[in-house]
């Protein structure tokens, strides 16, 4: 599946924080850790090579009981490893990668593009994340359930800066 078959998801949120500090979130193994996957989730990074061509590899483990809960009615691991291949880095404005979607069960791993663009704004920091859709709506939905709830967690790393 392509992705350029695919519409686009845009998430919009802005950060009282300068740009160098959410750059940094993005882009170290400590900031990922801090605050990516969704609540009740956590992230291990394996390995960070951020480059053009460069990989992130990570695992994120279901720690909460609904999320727990969830995993296994979904015949899904509790543990999974994603792999996201860096096609642009533009420090400290613009981040783009792609995600293999290779856990759902029953449908063939495809990309996922995301790109995450950094804007300087008087209040701190405007960051406008744009994703391809997923293979269907329900999908589609809980990425952007599970991004939302992402941002939520940068946002309070953020506060406790």
């Amino acid at each position: 599946m392509s992705s350029r078959q695919r519409r686009t998801v845009t998430l919009e949120r802005t950060f009282e924080a300068s740009i160098e500090e959410v750059w940094d979130l993005w882009t170290t193994k400590d900031g990922i850790e801090s605050w990516w996957g969704p609540d009740g989730f956590v992230v291990k990074v394996l390995k960070l090579d951020l480059r053009p061509g460069g990989e992130l590899l990570y695992t994120m483990t279901a720690v909460g009981s609904d999320q727990i809960e969830f995993m296994k009615n979904a015949a899904m691991p509790l543990v999974s490893e994603t792999r996201v291949t860096y096609t642009e880095v533009d420090p400290p404005r613009r981040l783009v990668y792609a995600t293999l979607a290779d856990f759902i069960p029953g449908v063939e791993p495809y990309d996922v593009a995301t790109a995450v663009d950094l804007y300087r704004i008087p209040e701190g920091v405007r960051l406008v994340l744009t994703q391809d859709a997923m293979h269907d709506e329900p999908w589609t939905h809980m990425a952007v359930m599970g991004w939302e709830s992402e941002l939520g967690k940068l946002a309070r790393v953020l506060a406790k800066a």
